[in-house]
């Protein structure tokens, strides 16, 4: 009987063991994608917002308005000017979840609802629309909200009244209004030069949200506030306010801050286009030089998604706390390193960029970080950074890539 015990204790410490060798606590990483541009049906490659509604998905781009089925997988209709769209660009989008109308937000044309296969059209000479050039669209119960480079505006569609907010009556140092959200009934505005703005529905106040340190060049004291003034997003989600800034990312649960930039390791970029949050622990921000996604706030675990333009192949890079610790090399990910505009949809990601529309696919998703091998996924190319130190991982990991699936 002894032998037999010491067996199988031995076969039990090589179960236990031989996962754990190489393992690490470590986000999902998306590696099967799909790519929508021109050659697939969208009117153009620039993407300026991108709007999950159920099993659809709207993509607003430089020169027309795409509607993509998500079952099919194939873009469906499409709208340009000659087909009725009161304006080329379309820079954002919102969906009415009581009627289905979806409101979009025109660069230059003002604010378009399309309803019934219908399109109507506000702008400055027909409403109380503060200005044409729409960044920002949002639905708030019977009231739409637009931000404007002059303003915000808010719209009821039920009465048709309109409301103007800007410095004479908002806390707007700036009046340069890049997105605006609503959730949990709180409207919130990215206010170029302005940090962000919160206006409670209920009671109608209004909080602001900025960099206290007072210094326009740097962030002088780190996790006192919003990284820098200049916000070009935010997105309120779980009691959590995730902020995108020409000068880095900021999450704030309500009591504490927590700053990120590319200083740090982690953000693949200062310059962030625009923000997206999934939960309270992670957050997708949208930058000039790829897609960051902060996977365990307010820790600094990231997943970093770029395109090779010499190769097209994709890349995702996986830091903590400034160290990367996985180089994943992949067929494709990103049309293009210059993301936009992002929505989640279930466990996938609509990533809009500067050429073309990318799908990342979540089989096996799983939030916040696991116990998994190292490279997973396969060691990055040759020739990129770490690659030697992965080749000899994997080496001595004994196929961990072929062991781990998916």
């Amino acid at each position: 009987m002894k032998p037999r015990i010491a067996l199988l204790m031995a076969a039990l410490a090589v179960l236990v063991l031989v996962p754990a060798a190489g393992a690490e606590e470590l986000p999902y990483v998306y590696t099967k994608w799909k790519h929508f541009t021109t050659e697939d049906g969208l009117p153009n490659d620039h993407i300026y917002s991108v709007k999950v509604d159920g099993p659809r998905v709207w993509v607003g781009t430089e020169d027309g308005l795409a509607l993509i089925d998500t079952p099919s997988g194939k873009v469906v209709k499409t709208w340009k000017e000659e087909d009725g769209l009161p304006w080329r660009a379309v820079t954002a989008i919102d969906v009415d979840p009581n009627t289905g109308d979806v409101w979009l937000g025109l660069f230059g044309g003002g604010l378009a609802r399309l309803s019934g296969g219908r399109f109507d059209h506000w702008h400055q000479l027909n409403s109380g629309l503060v200005n044409d050039v729409v960044y920002g669209v949002a639905v708030e119960h019977d009231n739409v909200w637009a931000a404007t480079t002059a303003g915000a505006s808010r719209y009821n569609t039920r009465t048709g009244e309109w409301a103007i907010f800007t410095e004479k009556n908002a806390p707007m140092e700036e009046i340069w209004n890049y997105g605006v959200d609503y959730a949990d009934g709180k409207i919130h505005l990215a206010v170029w030069g302005s940090g962000v703005l919160e206006f409670d529905v209920a009671t109608e106040r209004w909080k602001e949200y900025v960099d206290p340190d007072g210094e326009m060049e740097i962030d002088l004291y780190r996790d006192d506030g919003i990284n820098h003034v200049i916000t070009t997003g935010a997105d309120f989600v779980d009691g959590v306010l995730w902020v995108s800034t020409y000068f880095g990312g900021t999450r704030y649960d309500g009591r504490h801050w927590k700053g990120y930039a590319e200083q740090d390791g982690g953000m693949p970029s200062d310059f962030v286009n625009f923000v997206k949050g999934r939960s309270a622990q992670e957050a997708l921000y949208c930058t000039d030089k790829g897609l960051g996604i902060i996977t365990d706030g307010p820790g600094d675990t990231w997943v970093v998604y770029t395109r090779d333009p010499d190769t097209g192949r994709g890349r995702a890079r996986v830091t903590k706390s400034g160290e990367v610790v996985e180089l994943v090399d992949m067929p494709i990910s990103l049309t293009h390193s210059f993301t936009i505009a992002a929505d989640i949809d279930g466990n996938d990601l609509w990533v809009g960029t500067g050429e073309g529309l990318a799908l990342a696919i979540g089989e096996g998703y799983y939030p916040g970080l696991r116990e998994r091998r190292l490279y997973a996924y396969g060691p990055p190319a040759p020739g990129a950074p770490g690659a030697e130190a992965a080749a000899g991982h994997a080496e001595g990991g004994d196929g961990a890539a072929e062991d781990e699936g998916r």
